[in-house]
């Protein structure tokens, strides 16, 4: 049973200034309730629960501490947000997490006011905080930024590029480290908290100043022995030494659940007058919810689950394999006899299947953090050197790479191999996630082949492809999800490269497509020869290189083509009417229309409503057919006849 937990004292807060409005001694028993109506809530529409359960007694501090919305608190990824965005206006509406016209699971600025600055990206907030800070100086205005990033997001490059800039921003940029995985110092208890207390306290920063002060009026070297004496002492005690030469003023560790400490800290980090600071929180992922603090994964994204017993609902199981999946076996399985094959991911190693591969293979797969500009540079110097290298990254983040990708891979025209997870529309994750624009990218690209599995089968080929193409890069596109439940090959082959199949033979209507839209074609072709439209279907495999000699043999032996893909404008229908341009073949009257993805970003849905919305299912291609017949000079009903 999911039922609401009882919470009185959250039932008085509904923005943060009621929060500011409680005695401090309120505030662990609000951290606790406000925890507590998460898990109700999270339990119902699923989403990211660990992430969220480790900040609540943060969220709890920082509303309470900072006056936003005024002072900008902005959450890196967003993963952190459902405790804020309950405390924030929002709490009426939080069963509709990620749902159709409910919450984003991620902050949105057109949601609140309390989201200055979206996030489903990784790595972002000190970027963006910097720029909200240095805005209210130059204007004047009184208002703080502070940043929330996780340990995690710290490993990407964008965190440290914006540290490094930060100097400027003065005491108006706090950067709060939430540390809930790899603790940059070891957890000494209460002493923790009591260092973090004094390194932030006036009774230290005062005599700091003053020291400073002294230290000026002395000859050059002695101020740098002063600096570097203080600094190397308070680095040995707290850890902070780095965050220090970055220009930044380290406090910390603090224990993250201590909420009254917590306050307390921050307290002295607001109202201190040294420039950037630096908050380490250190917080455990899955706080306060057994089954969450007990998974090995901190159950960071969770399906609909029962709060007692903590089972997520997962339905009944035993259906076809997903394709991250299928393409990490069936990669583990070549790397069996291929010792040149290498798995590279970015943070994502469960999500693209490397898990897989790193079970079979550990000492050739490498989780690179987020930094997915690096992986993409490290595979290229491992295919420099002659190795198979793979580099597994969503769709939607190899988004962040795509300088390397280009200068670093494709002008040397080396052989990285690219396995884009989640390309295409991914439900209840939006907009941020979905997986829209990479045919777009990557078919621009001199020197790159781009494929798209119709199934799981074509995937294991694809892969098998992958890897024997040793001659330039190299990528395959599959969606989230499972598979169709056809029979995976014992043991893949190559396709050839640039070559299409026809799936079934028609002669008024061809439907070239590419990818898992193939199923939604097949649908629309029964429904056209119902209606005694002889009808082709093409499965093309390859965006790049076309099968020009397929193409050109549908478009002069039919009336209308239509093509259909599961990506933005830009990618297959613009290559093929560039073809059909290129050759001459729109000078007899084709009809060539092309079905993808709207050129606008599609809010989070379940996917069935994403592909209504976007026109990609089978009721949509047979009303583009027919649209294109009845402006046709022969008309449907010649056609027909």
């Amino acid at each position: 049973m999911n039922d609401r937990p009882h919470t009185p004292l959250l039932d008085r807060v509904r923005y943060p200034a009621d929060i500011r409005a409680l005695d401090k001694d309120d505030l662990p028993q609000l951290a606790d309730e406000l925890r507590q109506e998460m898990i109700s809530a999270v339990s119902v529409t699923g989403g990211h629960l660990g992430a969220g359960l480790g900040v609540v007694e943060l969220t709890v501090a920082a509303h309470y501490v900072f006056d936003t919305p005024d002072d900008k608190l902005i959450w890196d990824v967003g993963h952190q947000a459902y405790p804020h965005k309950i405390v924030t206006g929002r709490r009426d509406r939080i069963r509709t997490l990620r749902q159709g016209g409910g919450l984003s699971g991620f902050t949105k600025r057109s949601e609140s006011e309390y989201d200055p600055f979206g996030a489903a990206h990784s790595s972002t907030s000190i970027s963006a905080a910097l720029g909200f800070a240095i805005a209210n100086k130059l204007s004047n205005k009184p208002g703080r930024a502070i940043a929330v990033i996780g340990d995690g997001a710290m490993s990407a490059g964008m965190a440290y590029e914006a540290m490094n800039n930060a100097e400027a921003a003065g005491n108006r940029l706090i950067v709060i480290l939430n540390d809930n995985d790899m603790s940059i110092a070891p957890p000494v208890g209460s002493l923790r908290n009591s260092l973090a207390r004094l390194v932030s306290s006036q009774k230290y920063l005062t005599p700091r100043a003053l020291a400073a002060k002294l230290a000026s009026k002395m000859p050059e070297t002695v101020q740098r022995f002063a600096e570097r004496t203080e600094e190397y002492v308070r680095g040995w005690v707290t850890g902070g030494t780095l965050f220090e030469e970055l220009g930044f003023y380290y406090v910390g560790p603090v224990d993250g659940h201590d909420v009254n400490a917590l306050v307390e800290v921050l307290e002295n980090v607001r109202d201190a007058n040294i420039g950037p600071m630096l908050v380490h929180v250190v917080t455990q992922k899955g706080k306060g919810y057994g089954p969450a603090e007990s998974s090995a994964d901190k159950y960071h994204g969770v399906v609909k689950f029962d709060v007692v017993s903590g089972k997520q609902d997962k339905g009944a199981g035993g259906g076809p394999p997903s394709y991250q999946n299928v393409f990490g076996e069936t990669l583990a399985k070549l790397a069996d006899r291929d010792d040149k094959i290498v798995a590279i991911t970015a943070a994502m190693p469960s999500g693209t299947g490397v898990d897989k591969f790193a079970a079979a293979h550990p000492d050739r797969a490498f989780d690179v953090g987020i930094a997915e500009q690096h992986g993409v540079t490290f595979a290229a110097g491992l295919a420099a050197q002659g190795m198979r290298p793979f580099v597994a990254i969503y769709s939607t983040f190899l988004q962040r790479a795509y300088d390397q990708v280009v200068h670093d891979v494709a002008i040397q025209n080396l052989p990285v191999r690219f396995a884009m997870d989640r390309a295409g529309l991914v439900g209840a994750d939006g907009a941020t996630h979905a997986g829209s624009f990479d045919l777009a990218y990557l078919c621009t690209l001199p020197n790159f082949i781009v494929m798209a599995p119709s199934d799981e089968a074509e995937l294991a080929h694809m892969v098998k492809t992958m890897q024997q193409h040793d001659s330039g890069p190299i990528a395959v596109r599959y969606p989230r999800g499972e598979g169709r439940g056809v029979p995976l090959p014992a043991d893949p082959e190559p396709l050839v490269i640039g070559k299409g199949r026809i799936i079934r033979e028609g002669k008024t209507v061809a439907i070239l497509s590419l990818g898992t839209r193939l199923a939604e074609a097949e649908k629309a072709a029964d429904e056209l020869e119902a209606k005694g439209l002889s009808t082709t279907i093409a499965d093309l495999r390859f965006a790049k290189p076309l099968d020009v000699a397929l193409i050109r043999r549908l478009m002069t032996t039919h009336d209308v083509v239509v093509t259909i893909e599961e990506a933005s404008i830009g990618g297959l229908g613009a290559h093929v009417l560039t073809l059909a341009s290129d050759e001459g073949l729109l000078d007899g009257g084709l009809k060539i229309r092309t079905l993808r993805l709207p050129d606008r970003f599609q809010d989070h849905d379940k996917p069935d409503k994403q592909y209504e919305e976007a026109g990609l299912n089978a009721p949509h291609i047979v009303d583009t057919v027919l649209k294109a017949l009845r402006s046709n000079s022969v008309g449907v009903e010649e056609a027909l006849a």
